[in-house]
């Protein structure tokens, strides 16, 4: 394997970041997974806007995009797969032990690994912590995982891939690596980005060509719900067929099956949507 690290490609094995890196300390870092398929990165502009977007209300430097964009196709050159999770990492570089920052820059890692194709169909649970939505974070999508470990390992343990949090005042906010749409009345709702959920990028395609509403949502609107289901980079758009103890359709109901659609008809026809 080859990995892009600070303005260049370096074999796996000589790929070495800092023990005292701020990303490694104190998760001071920011980063991105995108779809890569047959060496193509999907949706990448939007992808290195986040980025960007990430860092800056972290208060990173701003990354060289055109150096992430360089990184990232030397990565796929390299590293040639089917269907890859292509991670781009930037962080706060060299920093003493603690929360204060140093002044050796920034880290960029760039690295991809095969991934398997997602069935259609998963199970979801949710969870009893929160996500903050008035936090220093919100929004971000940062090295800062922790909780989202925590509780997709609570997910794992139930049968299920992914964990949906509630934002603090109770209305349905996210999953930890994915958003969520409910269908209510036959019509399709995602939580609104001020309930605290990361502004994906599938989110915002599937809202746009799908034709979805954002929506405050109650978190036992998952209780009533007529379709539910998940968007992520990898993900794409996957049915919800179980949530909680509530067994729902075995296949993606019509709603779903029709973003589904959508989604990869329109994803076919532009790997970088603007």
């Amino acid at each position: 394997m080859r990995i892009w690290l600070d303005g260049g490609l370096r074999d796996a094995d000589g790929a070495r970041v800092s023990v005292f890196d701020h990303g490694l300390t104190v998760g001071d870092g920011v980063f991105e997974t995108v779809k890569a398929e047959r060496g193509r990165a999907f949706a990448l502009t939007r992808h290195l806007e986040r980025l960007a977007t990430s860092a800056r209300g972290l208060g990173l430097p701003e990354p060289d995009l055109d150096e992430v964009r360089r990184g990232c196709t030397a990565v796929l050159d390299a590293n040639p797969v089917a269907l890859g999770r292509l991670r781009i990492t930037y962080t706060g570089g060299l920093s003493p032990l603690g929360s204060d920052r140093g002044d050796d820059g920034t880290t960029l890692v760039i690295a991809v690994s095969e991934a398997p194709r997602r069935p259609d169909t998963t199970a979801a649970i949710t969870v009893p912590w929160t996500r903050n939505e008035r936090g220093a974070l919100a929004g971000l999508k940062t090295t800062s995982y922790g909780e989202n470990v925590v509780a997709l390992a609570r997910a794992r343990e139930l049968g299920a891939s992914e964990a949906l949090f509630a934002n603090t005042v109770g209305q349905l906010c996210e999953g930890t690596g994915s958003n969520v749409f409910v269908v209510l009345d036959g019509e399709l709702h995602t939580p609104p980005l001020h309930s605290g959920c990361l502004a994906g990028i599938t989110r915002a395609l599937t809202v746009t060509w799908a034709g979805a509403k954002e929506t405050d949502l109650p978190l036992d609107v998952l209780e009533r719900a007529e379709e539910i289901f998940l968007t992520s980079t990898l993900r794409d758009v996957q049915a919800v067929t179980r949530i909680d103890g509530r067994q729902l359709a075995e296949r993606p109901g019509p709603v779903t099956a029709e973003a589904m659609r959508i989604f990869d008809e329109q994803a076919a026809a532009d790997t970088d949507p603007r």
